[in-house]
């Protein structure tokens, strides 16, 4: 293979290769690794259909895919030939792998873990499409100005992506506005959506391959195209900027993920941007049934369609209008269809994040769908009034929301119009059934179930990490490639000295790596021996990136007024980004910088304490951060967070969890012990209690040393002299209300820190509890995930 992939290399690029420049060689590298996908996703393709099976189809509005060349060579088991083949021409394949961007599709844990699904689908042999957007520009780039988070395009696609294919064959009308038209076609009841304005969604297909190339899927995201690309009448009239109006209304739909909100226009391209894929994607699951099914009555039997988040959630309305009005079923079946067809996967408790869109608004833009959306809510309270519910459980289970505007409640649609609704973890799932659908689980009790998130390891662990994976195979050998539940034979090991000093040497040399960047980067040199403690997320006041910057700065004061304390060298890694019109987040972003700035040149410190902002953190930075980590902070306040998914990654990664019982982290302590991980905080029921009762934050922040401490010198312009009054605001929010729990889990997480330190010390112990890590987290690998959701809610294997 190895012979071959260099006279490949060597015909793609040319006879004189000597000449030939990096990117040249890496259009080649793709071009062949291309050759070798193609032929088995036409094969994994022919199989999906000549098999009689169910298949899989994945909608979610955003993919996090990073760097699809090293995810190919690696599932391929081309890596090592690859680098061979380019070395014998002179080139290091790490160099080329940096030429190719992020596939910029997504932003955070949701767009990350569509990605991880799709993969584990392809490894284990899983038929599958996954629908999307295409995003031209996906989530912006962030820069840092003085500071500051900046917003800039995304330019992923400005070179092209040799690693789509246009499927122009597939394109479908979607439609907006208009009215709809009781008609009479020989005496049956018929309605006609005309709609106003109609765009096309056009294919783009990218192989998604499985471990080991069993099978290659596919990802279909959709362009948009206007219906007439140019009025020449209006452009021959002189007006060339609005004969082009219809195309550039049709390429905002596909132009950046999710648009600022904030504002009417926002909403509107918002929630354009949601039905036309979910349209897109259901017309294709249903022409590809037609097609090679024939019967519209057997879609449960051969579709399984999985919403990702609320998103999607128009999706049960369009494929109800779809079976009625094209395919003149009965509403009381095209409701049992769709529910037996559709299942959904709820990824948040926070209300603001349960998308509602004002009733003017939706029924402006999708009329047809209001009055389906109507008919489902007929069905369902009629349903809840026989069950003998009182009017509050009612109005809660409603998909309308009469309270003040009225709104469309797309979480009740999701829930209304699936068969199954899921959370993402063992707590996540007890609070949907307490708190946001309550009233939705006593009238549907058998539909909320829970499927714990997972990562592939493959990315995770033997692409990010090849020096601890090849430590891995020499201590417990190959299986655990195949089988990452089987890296729990480590533990027979944990306590080896020799072993945990070859884990502590790639650690380290992780981190040396990073510390390269980091200077690259911010120009901050930071000390590879120094505990490298990480929060690396998007930024968001329940995440309490707020809670770690203010420990930092009582940390930062007890070092310059106890220097003669033996204090434990810290790196705080911070990096994330906000949403261009969360104004909180984003002085959290300029706080973090601020900090970082008066802390790093103080010579007071030295070395004992640095901090650093990472800007545009993405996948491929994650990818370098995670391996090189020693404290993964997974501080969100309690019940809040559904899941996490950096919390598997790190302590697969070798790295100890801080965190409170949160999301994940609860079943993490379950499975790598209390011993070896580090809780803190409030449960999820203490903060309930404590926000019921009269929680006074003040009396506590005045009540800690430290904490008021700290808060008054951040408050008072100490870090930002430029702007005394820069974070009054800030901080004034925590002696107000404190909702996030900041003020009242500050004690215990100052606490939890200084036991990191004294665990850090015993170095012996932090590589065994390092090492329990990796053994025990297996579990959380997105194949067990993957293989749940289709045994209990798919039923495909």
């Amino acid at each position: 293979m190895a012979a071959r992939l260099v006279d490949t290399l060597r015909h793609r690029v040319g006879k004189d290769e000597r000449a030939a420049k990096p990117h040249d060689w890496y259009t080649a590298a793709v071009l062949t690794v291309r050759d070798e996908i193609i032929d088995r996703w036409m094969e994994s393709t022919r199989r999906t259909y000549a098999e009689s099976g169910k298949r899989v189809y994945y909608l979610s509005l955003e993919f996090l895919i990073g760097r699809l060349l090293r995810d190919a060579l690696n599932n391929l088991d081309l890596t090592g030939e690859l680098a061979r083949a380019l070395a014998a021409n002179g080139m290091d394949l790490s160099h080329l792998e940096e030429l190719e961007p992020d596939a910029a599709l997504g932003n955070g844990g949701l767009g990350r873990l569509a990605a991880c699904f799709m993969e584990s689908l392809a490894s284990l042999d899983i038929p599958a499409y996954g629908y999307g957007i295409r995003y031209v520009n996906g989530m912006f780039r962030q820069r840092i100005d003085d500071g500051n988070q900046v917003e800039l395009p995304e330019t992923w696609l400005s070179h092209g992506n040799p690693w789509e294919f246009d499927r122009r064959e597939s394109a479908y009308r979607v439609g907006f506005g208009g009215e709809v038209v009781a008609v009479n076609p020989a005496g049956g009841d018929t309605v006609v959506w005309t709609p106003a304005e109609q765009v096309e969604a056009s294919a783009v297909d990218t192989p998604v391959v499985g471990w080991r190339g069993k099978r290659v899927n596919t990802l279909r995201l959709w362009t948009a195209h206007a219906l007439d690309p140019i009025r020449l009448d209006a452009f021959n009239a002189g007006d060339h900027v609005g004969a082009l109006e219809g195309e550039a209304r049709a390429a905002s739909l596909v132009r950046v993920l999710y648009p600022a909100d904030s504002h009417k226009a926002g909403q509107e391209l918002r929630l354009r941007q949601e039905y036309f894929f979910s349209a897109a994607s259901i017309q294709d699951i249903v022409r590809r049934h037609m097609q090679y099914v024939g019967d519209i009555r057997t879609l449960p039997d051969k579709a399984a369609i999985q919403l990702n988040d609320t998103h999607p959630a128009v999706a049960v309305a369009e494929l109800v209008r779809l079976l009625v009005d094209v395919h003149a079923l009965g509403f009381d079946e095209a409701l049992d269809i769709t529910r037996r067809t559709v299942a959904y996967t709820n990824h948040t408790l926070l209300p603001e994040a349960l998308e509602s869109w004002p009733l003017p608004l939706f029924e402006r833009l999708l009329p047809r769908h209001m009055q389906i959306i109507y008919a489902i809510n007929a069905r369902a309270l009629r349903e809840a009034r026989a069950k003998g519910m009182d009017d509050a459980a009612i109005s809660a289970i409603s998909l309308i929301d009469e309270g003040g505007e009225r709104r469309v409640r797309m979480a009740n649609l999701a829930f209304a119009g699936a068969h199954s609704v899921n959370g993402v973890a063992a707590l996540h799932t007890e609070l949907m059934k307490q708190t946001v659908f309550r009233d939705l689980n006593a009238l549907y009790p058998d539909k909320i179930n829970n499927k714990t998130n997972g990562v592939t390891p493959r990315r995770w662990l033997m692409q990010c990490n090849p020096g601890l994976t090849g430590v891995i195979k020499d201590a417990i050998g190959p299986a655990f490639l195949d089988d990452v539940e089987k890296l729990e034979e480590l533990n027979a090991m944990a306590g080896d000295a020799a072993l945990g000093e070859r884990v502590a040497e790639v650690k380290r040399a992780n981190k040396v790596a990073l510390s390269a960047q980091i200077a690259d980067l911010v120009g901050v040199r930071v000390d590879p021996d120094a505990l490298f403690d990480v929060q690396i997320k998007r930024i968001h006041e329940y995440k309490r990136q707020l809670l770690n910057l203010i420990e930092t700065v009582a940390l930062y004061d007890q070092i310059r007024s106890h220097p003669e304390r033996d204090w434990v060298p810290r790196v705080k890694i911070f990096g994330g980004k906000a949403a261009a019109s969360y104004h909180n987040a984003k002085l959290v972003i300029k706080l973090a910088n601020d900090i970082a700035r008066r802390v790093n040149s103080d010579p007071g410190v030295g070395e004992l304490l640095k901090v650093v902002f990472v800007p545009n953190y993405n996948v491929t930075l994650a990818e370098r951060i995670i391996p090189a980590a020693d404290l993964s902070e997974q501080i969100s306040t309690a019940g809040m967070e559904a899941s996490g998914t950096g919390n598997m990654k790190f302590a697969l990664n070798g790295a100890l969890t801080i965190g409170t019982l949160d999301g994940a982290n609860i079943e993490i302590m379950e499975r790598v012990g209390e011993e070896n991980i580090v809780i803190f905080g409030m449960t999820a029921d203490e903060v309930a209690a404590k926000r019921a009762g009269g929680y006074d934050p003040r009396a506590v922040i005045e009540g800690s040393p430290e904490l008021a401490q700290a808060v008054r010198s951040i408050a008072s312009g100490v870090f930002s002299p430029d702007d005394k009054d820069r974070y009054k605001g800030l901080m004034g929010g925590l002696y107000d209300s404190d909702w996030f729990m900041v003020a009242a889990d500050f004690d215990a997480y100052a606490a939890a820190q200084r036991d990191v330190d004294a665990r850090w010390r015993d170095r012996a112990g932090w590589r065994e509890a390092a090492i329990r890590n990796v053994a025990n987290v297996g579990w959380f690998s997105s194949d067990r995930t993957i293989g749940e959701y289709a045994r209990d809610i798919w039923g495909v294997l």
